[in-house]
């Protein structure tokens, strides 16, 4: 599948706007990042983000962004600087943060690495706009309001675009893609653990094919 190109310095809008669903994956083993990133990208879903959750975590982000040059990899559950920092080492070109602190936020600036931080309630949202963060992730979606949520978010601030994730599945994906303050949303669905252990590439690039159509 061909792929627009991207500007060369990415904003957080850019990694939002790419494709409807950006893959939250989670790694345990090396081997499969290479061959996982690819099955991605050939179903037209590039923005990936590999979460800090395990001890591989790290070291499949290099060899995704070493082996895989047309994917954009970002590293998830970024919690410290630290994690910004090692994960920038590493490759990452943009980050996912579970929640927001001003130290995080501050460190990616630094770092030039677009950030969705997460947020969870109006204040968290506030604290993250006066940062100059105004793409946010909304997190956990579903057990912080959803659908609902969202809608009541759009009055107050209809500046700001979300990347719902946490309880999104191929299920109610597209009721969040409907709403004009969602950008995008972020799901696991896209990477099963069977398929990964089982080296089923072939079923994660139809399910990334999937995705790219939800959007309509």
């Amino acid at each position: 599948m061909a792929l627009k190109p991207l500007p060369d310095r990415l904003t957080s809008l850019d990694v939002m706007r790419d494709a409807p669903v950006i893959p939250v994956i989670v790694l345990h083993k090396v081997e499969h990042a290479v061959p996982m990133a690819r099955a991605l990208v050939a179903g037209g879903i590039r923005m990936l983000e590999v979460t800090l959750r395990t001890a591989v975590a790290l070291q499949c982000i290099e060899a995704i962004a070493r082996d895989v040059p047309e994917a954009v990899i970002g590293a998830g559950t970024i919690r410290s600087v630290a994690d910004a920092q090692a994960s920038v080492a590493a490759g990452a070109r943009f980050a996912v943060s579970p929640g927001y602190t001003h130290a995080v936020g501050k460190a990616c600036h630094v770092l030039g690495l677009p950030l969705l931080p997460g947020v969870a309630t109006g204040s968290e949202i506030m604290m993250a706009q006066e940062d100059g963060y105004t793409e946010l992730k909304f997190f956990p979606a579903m057990q912080a309001g959803g659908l609902a949520m969202l809608k009541a978010w759009g009055g107050p601030f209809g500046d700001v675009k979300f990347c719902p994730t946490g309880g999104v599945s191929i299920a109610n994906a597209k009721d969040f893609l409907a709403l004009s303050n969602v950008a995008c949303v972020g799901g696991s669905w896209l990477v099963p653990a069977d398929a990964m252990e089982q080296g089923d590439w072939a079923r994660i690039t139809a399910l990334a094919l999937e995705a790219t159509t939800l959007r309509g």
